[in-house]
């Protein structure tokens, strides 16, 4: 007898125009994940899986702005143009969507304070895949939260789409070389001591932040 499919999750990670070109805080081809997103959208609709878009919707005053003690330059104010998402990102009242970013605090991973982890478990979600933006920031930060709900994971490969930091109080820029070898070991050192201290094996998420690109997807499960 054929096993059940498992009931997946596809979490859209700030598919914002203030991170794609044109925008305040902009990656680099960022715009090119919109294609396949909306690939998947259709796919996990059609099955009746649960699609949930991320935002960040910051106010127009906050600790996460460089002009009130942060890194960033303002970007995703609520209710501006920069903080709705890509026009070309599909929209269906089935998507569910959850805001971050709404106090002083980063906000970076789609779990903070939104909810998710909730809304997931109240759907029966067993499988979870990430796409979005930007892999080194909020896409990351998702996954290791992921982790932290106690999901496991596995990374199928895709290109990707990165976003460096600068103290500077002004739009980061963007690195558009590869990392050197250097910097892959001490971040996957980061994150594999994340991952070892919850006992999951998950030697292939360690991979999803070495190149700069426009696409990320990841899988994670739930082990409840």
């Amino acid at each position: 007898m054929k096993a059940p499919a498992k009931k997946r999750a596809l979490i859209l990670v700030d598919v914002q125009n203030d991170f794609c070109p044109g925008g305040a805080l902009a990656v680099s081809d960022g715009d090119q994940v919109v294609a396949p997103l909306n690939e998947l959208i259709e796919e996990f609709l059609t099955r009746g899986d649960l699609v949930v878009k991320s935002r960040d919707w910051h106010p127009p005053q906050t600790k996460h702005f460089a002009a009130h003690g942060g890194i960033w330059p303002v970007h995703c104010v609520q209710n501006t143009r920069g903080a709705q998402f890509h026009p070309q990102l599909c929209d269906d009242p089935r998507i569910v969507v959850v805001s971050k970013g709404l106090g002083d605090e980063d906000g970076y991973s789609a779990f903070d304070n939104t909810g998710l982890a909730s809304i997931l478990r109240a759907h029966n979600v067993e499988e979870i895949w990430v796409g979005g933006l930007a892999t080194d920031y909020c896409v990351k930060h998702t996954v290791l939260d992921a982790l932290r709900e106690e999901l496991s994971g596995q990374t199928p490969h895709r290109r990707r789409a990165r976003r460096q930091p600068q103290p500077q109080r002004r739009p980061p820029r963007h690195r558009r070389n590869a990392p050197q070898r250097s910097e892959l070991n001490d971040e996957r050192g980061t994150m594999n001591d994340e991952v070892k201290k919850r006992k999951f094996i998950t030697s292939s998420l360690l991979n999803f932040i070495v190149h700069r690109s426009a696409l990320c997807s990841h899988r994670v499960y739930l082990k409840y």
